[in-house]
């Protein structure tokens, strides 16, 4: 175990976690809503930090992040819990997993020899919800930092504006999952809240962090293009319309393993709204989608990134403009 960060004493050796929005009440001897975070005598300890559950070089496409370093290859690391609980989760097994004590430690320094050993130009903590292993993640990304090593979180977004002020100063890129529009729906099936989320994504805004949303099409739940349309204009308004979008297929996973699957033409329908309301790099994924998985110049319409799967065949900006001049939101290495 780890002492934590991000909590303080509360009555009868409780402690109350700050780290996410939950602001969980830990009685000794238990963990809060991640099961990852325990109060151990009257203090709280992350029982995660340098254990590892999954750990593979990815290309960064897969996060999916397609304006940050392009074609470039992330370590990608995980542990196991989430502050959330959605009933569709595509990675349960991890998100909903137990801490056991078998699991090999790793240390951010051989966590950072690894990246450098694999050829990677970024650490990815993402599989589960990383915000849960807040410590070890802090700790690689200041290491891999002073190795010009770029680190990414894959987030639901669930996290408080005091852990962001910690956090996000050491986080280059973020792929944020926005899940529903509408704070009902978030409560119904994630046990989440959607204003916590914005006001997070704003926060880490503000510290730097290059921003991608994902948005997980769920039929009958949030594909109405009247909540749709709500959320292209908070992306617009608050964090430009040159934001990536990414809208994914969901399959039936977990707890909805009887809901219907997203189809190609819902996405479709929803990739032209998105485009009819202004924002100008719009992805699908899950789905095989060759026409909707390009980067196109929004001035002049020329290829910039052709994609195939989840592999950069061909890489047109330079210099972080099209050759028509018009600049590209994109991070690129070279």
């Amino acid at each position: 175990m780890e002492f934590g960060k991000w909590w303080v004493e509360d009555k009868e050796q409780k402690v109350r976690c700050k780290l996410c929005p939950h602001h969980c009440l830990i009685s000794p001897g238990k963990s809060g809503i991640c099961n990852v975070r325990k109060n151990n005598d009257g203090q709280l300890y992350s029982l995660v930090y340098g254990h590892p559950a999954a750990l593979n070089v990815d290309p960064i496409e897969k996060k999916p992040l397609y304006h940050f370093y392009p074609g470039s290859r992330a370590l990608s690391i995980g542990t196991v819990g989430c502050n959330l609980t959605c009933k569709f989760c595509q990675n349960w097994q991890l998100a909903r997993g137990e801490f056991r004590k078998q699991r090999q430690a790793m240390s951010p320094e051989e966590i950072v020899k690894l990246a450098r050993k694999k050829s990677c130009d970024s650490i990815a903590f993402t599989y589960n919800e990383p915000t849960i292993f807040g410590e070890y993640l802090l700790d690689i990304s200041k290491i891999a930092h002073q190795q010009d090593i770029k680190t990414i979180m894959v987030t639901n977004g669930f996290i408080t504006e005091e852990a962001v002020n910690d956090i996000y100063p050491n986080i280059d890129a973020a792929n944020v999952d926005i899940k529903f529009f509408t704070d009902e729906l978030y409560r119904e099936y994630t046990g989440g809240r959607l204003q916590a989320i914005l006001d997070a994504i704003l926060a880490m805004q503000k510290h730097g962090t290059f921003i991608e949303i994902t948005n997980l099409i769920i039929p009958e739940l949030n594909d109405s293009p009247k909540e749709f349309k709500k959320f292209i204009n908070w992306i617009k308004e608050n964090l430009g319309e040159e934001t990536p979008l990414h809208l994914s297929a969901f399959h039936p996973a977990y707890k909805m393993k009887d809901h219907p699957s997203t189809s190609k033409s819902q996405l479709d329908t929803l990739y032209e709204i998105a485009k009819e309301q202004g924002l100008k790099y719009i992805y699908e994924g899950n789905v095989r989608s060759d026409e909707h998985n390009n980067t196109y110049c929004p001035a002049c319409g020329n290829l910039l990134i052709e994609r195939s799967y989840f592999s950069v065949t061909k890489n047109n900006i330079k210099v972080g403009h099209c050759e028509c001049g018009k600049g590209i939101n994109v991070v690129d290495q070279h």
